[in-house]
């Protein structure tokens, strides 16, 4: 386990069994309904919306979902509200990947004090993510 300059120990999720499916090429919605608490199934079906053009509002509900998801796994997994949640370890990418895309959701509706908080805790949690997922 590695700390941050403050001393706050990462945070790593388990292995989000979603993945294995997604990647077989299955239906997001699929396997959303199929593992609610997937943070990453919701992100997926959040960033399709958002690559859609005209499905804001549904983006926004996905990786709406997918966040809070997520927050409930980091919880359960020790997080306490802030330190790293690095994109190096892959089953993080479910929780980042959702935040970045209601980051990207909220830029659409107009609610950019949102966009703003959802951009500054991707780059908290994981600057390696922000960079990766463009913000």
């Amino acid at each position: 386990m590695t700390d941050n300059l403050l001393g706050i120990p990462e945070t790593r999720l388990a292995v989000d069994p979603a993945a294995e499916r997604l990647d077989a090429g299955v239906d997001p919605a699929q396997v959303a309904a199929a593992y609610p608490t997937s943070s990453l199934a919701w992100a997926v079906l959040a960033e399709d919306a958002l690559a859609d053009g005209d499905r804001d509002v549904e983006a926004y509900a996905y990786a709406r979902t997918g966040y809070h998801r997520a927050l409930d796994s980091l919880r359960r997994s020790g997080w306490r509200g802030q330190g790293p949640v690095p994109w190096s370890h892959v089953p993080n990418r479910g929780f980042l990947r959702s935040l970045a895309a209601l980051a990207r959701a909220a830029r659409a509706i107009g609610e950019r004090d949102e966009e703003a908080r959802c951009v500054a805790f991707l780059r908290d949690s994981s600057i390696e993510a922000a960079r990766e997922l463009g913000l």
